[in-house]
């Protein structure tokens, strides 16, 4: 299942549009981090920079197999080994990964999928106790050069109601990151388990 309006630009052109130091100096990913899963990797726009912040392991997931293809061809050149490469329907079937296994999980661009909270209850349920989960979209302007329509492009708001819907707690909201983007940090309280009826997509 493609995520709606998920084509993408060229590359050049769809890196020029982050500063993924600024972003992840804003989204507390950092050193301190170790295992990351990240929901619709693309190009590797922020799967190569992460993995050389992080301390464990980065778990890619793309249901594309061009983007997988070019991000492997990526990994290669940088000689990285800590990337895991995932070709899975995320979406329908959700990443498989071990329950509270993960540090922190990455929805960059990603939650104008048409099931928006069971990405996040994945996200949940494989991120540790006090695990969290950084969130970062357009901003909800009809200016930015890219970014999905209008009718389907949530706002600050929106994310943040879908992050307390699936249980998380809000950390930081609407975080500014220039141009076109805002952020969202969400944790897993250090007290919670995967509530009932939360599991798997």
């Amino acid at each position: 299942m493609k995520i709606r309006e998920s084509g993408m630009p060229e590359e050049t052109y769809w890196e020029s549009f982050f500063d993924t130091r600024y972003i992840f100096s804003q989204m507390q990913l950092d050193n301190k981090i170790y295992d990351v899963a990240e929901f619709g990797s693309g190009y590797g726009t922020f799967t190569i920079p992460a993995a050389k912040i992080i301390r464990g392991n980065l778990y890619a997931f793309d249901i594309d197999a061009t983007m997988i293809d070019r991000l492997k061809k990526r990994i290669s050149e940088q000689h990285l080994s800590n990337i895991k490469v995932m070709l899975k329907d995320f979406v329908k079937e959700g990443t498989k990964l071990k329950d509270c296994s993960i540090d922190y999980a990455m929805l960059f661009n990603i939650l104008h999928a048409e099931k928006p909270v069971a990405l996040l209850n994945e996200a949940y349920r494989m991120l540790k106790p006090g695990g969290r989960v950084g969130v970062i979209h357009w901003i909800h302007s009809e200016t930015t050069p890219r970014g999905p329509s209008m009718d389907i492009r949530p706002s600050p708001l929106q994310c943040v109601d879908w992050l307390l819907e699936a249980n998380f707690e809000i950390l930081k909201n609407e975080i500014q990151l220039p141009p076109y983007h805002y952020g969202i940090i969400g944790m897993k309280s250090p007290s919670q388990t995967l509530p009932e009826g939360k599991g798997l997509i």
